[in-house]
């Protein structure tokens, strides 16, 4: 048996990749999720099987246990099988990192289309619910004394009233209330729920986000955040590989601000 092992959906980039090879640094046997394939109701172009390949051959230099399994993480079942794959391949599952994720907007939300609206919500919200439920069951099946994690990606959006992305908002302030009640939940079980809030983080969400207002660049959201810098996935990842470890054992529904001082 492998002593730790991760499943992280949104593997393919962003802060998913980011998160992937931080804990293959750590020696942790990873299996990479993703849709890796483009999604119909949205207008850009989604992490796909290359991009998902590639973060698993760099992980692959740092930890010989890294697999890759494609799923849709708002089909409930699909999610389940890389959850079984997980702990049919290593034996347990020790964390579980929700960091798929989509965005959509850029106008009032009676006039979003309902397609894009329905994916931000299941992605965003939906698909860390999916995750929740087949993976916390897992976490539960280590045996005592356990140190389960279930961490998700909610965001500054979470807290702030975001124009033309209402939805976005939405279904993040809808992940932080997730979990905080899983904290509870899980109580003195040895699995704790926590999850990190990025401000203006380079990936391909914050690229879309810029062109729904009409930006220049992605760079130009650097003003709104006090460090007055873009941050780097890895600087969130970095976050997340520490909510994983040991050192966060007295941490359970806690949303951790990594944004720059954004929600300053």
């Amino acid at each position: 048996m492998t002593a730790r092992v991760a499943l992280i959906t949104g593997a393919a980039r962003g802060i998913g990749a980011a998160t992937v090879l931080r804990l293959a640094r750590q020696g942790y046997a990873v299996l990479a999720v993703d849709r890796a394939s483009d999604d119909p109701a949205l207008p850009y172009p989604m992490g796909g099987a290359d991009e998902l390949a590639a973060v698993v051959r760099a992980a692959r230099e740092h930890s010989p246990e890294i697999g890759e399994f494609v799923a849709d993480v708002r089909d409930p079942a699909a999610v389940a099988d890389a959850v079984a794959e997980a702990e049919n391949r290593w034996g347990g599952l020790d964390v579980a990192v929700a960091a798929a994720g989509v965005i959509a907007g850029g106008v009032p939300l009676w006039e979003v289309p309902p397609d894009q609206e329905r994916a931000v919500l299941e992605v965003n919200l939906n698909g860390v619910l999916n995750l929740a439920r087949a993976a916390v069951p897992a976490l539960l099946r280590r045996s005592r004394p356990r140190s389960g994690r279930f961490l998700a990606i909610a965001s500054a959006a979470a807290t702030r009233g975001l124009p033309m992305l209402a939805a976005y908002c939405a279904a993040k302030a809808g992940v932080a209330g997730l979990i905080h009640a899983l904290g509870v939940e899980l109580g003195d079980s040895g699995v704790t729920a926590n999850a990190v809030s990025p401000g203006s983080t380079d990936t391909p969400i914050l690229e879309e986000s810029a062109r729904l207002y009409d930006l220049s660049d992605a760079a130009a959201f650097a003003a709104q955040q006090p460090m007055r810098r873009v941050l780097d996935p890895d600087e969130v990842a970095a976050v997340l590989e520490f909510l994983a470890g040991p050192g966060s054992s007295a941490m359970t529904g806690a949303v951790v601000p990594v944004d720059g001082g954004l929600a300053l």
